[in-house]
């Protein structure tokens, strides 16, 4: 019991640092991620916040991986995707919980806003090493493009990237549609795409090892 309760609670730490990274990058006003664009825009446009969007964008996306399993489900997947619920929930209040606590971070100059977008890439590309160590949920968005390449026999990455795409590109339409312009997707958004994957592959190599999270955590049997 022990080694699963250290594995959830290193996930829910991820989980707050890939909210608090996200509002950082949100409010460098440079764009937001990938992920968080379409959230970003209906919380823009309408009196939702973003917290709440983001849960319920990921209820779309839990809906979607049970329609991809829906003629090969089996307890282990619905299981796995049943998690999704709560842990959706905590991270749609994590965000709410620290876009109020930031709600007076306004950059005053460019050199700002770029060091709160890396500062954000940084944080969020921590939470997301600090979410896949102990291997125990994986979030709506990536389960959504995983049951569809389990689906569809595609390539993970290869359809990661196209999704995000899709995410910019349903954002960058409803943000027209909304307000006659183009909201969240900026010069940000692209750095933190590119840049997200390289910074979370060195943490998990070289410094968010398996042995510094026995340092930190019980994980001995974990």
């Amino acid at each position: 019991m022990k080694k699963y309760i250290t594995k959830y609670l290193i996930f829910i730490v991820g989980l707050y640092f890939l909210a608090a990274g996200i509002v950082l990058i949100l409010r460098s006003s440079l764009g937001t991620t990938p992920i968080s664009s379409v959230n970003y825009v209906l919380s823009r446009n309408t009196p939702i916040t973003l917290g709440t969007w983001t849960f319920l964008v990921n209820l779309l996306l839990i809906m979607g991986q049970f329609w991809f399993i829906r003629d090969r489900m089996t307890r282990r997947d619905t299981v796995e995707i049943l998690l999704q619920v709560p842990f959706s929930l905590l991270f749609g209040a994590f965000i709410d919980f620290n876009m109020a606590l930031t709600e007076t971070l306004h950059p005053t100059h460019y050199a700002m806003a770029i060091v709160l977008l890396l500062a954000g890439c940084l944080i969020q590309s921590v939470g997301v090493v600090l979410e896949i160590k102990p291997r125990v949920v994986m979030m709506s968005a990536e389960g959504f493009v995983n049951y569809a390449s389990r689906r569809y026999n595609k390539d993970f990455g290869k359809l990661k990237v196209g999704f995000d795409i899709s995410l910019v590109t349903i954002a960058a339409l409803i943000s027209v549609l909304f307000s006659q312009r183009i909201e969240g997707v900026r010069e940000g958004t692209l750095i933190a795409a590119c840049s997200t994957g390289y910074i979370v592959s060195f943490l998990n190599r070289r410094i968010i090892t398996r042995a510094m999270l026995h340092r930190v955590f019980p994980l001995r049997h974990a």
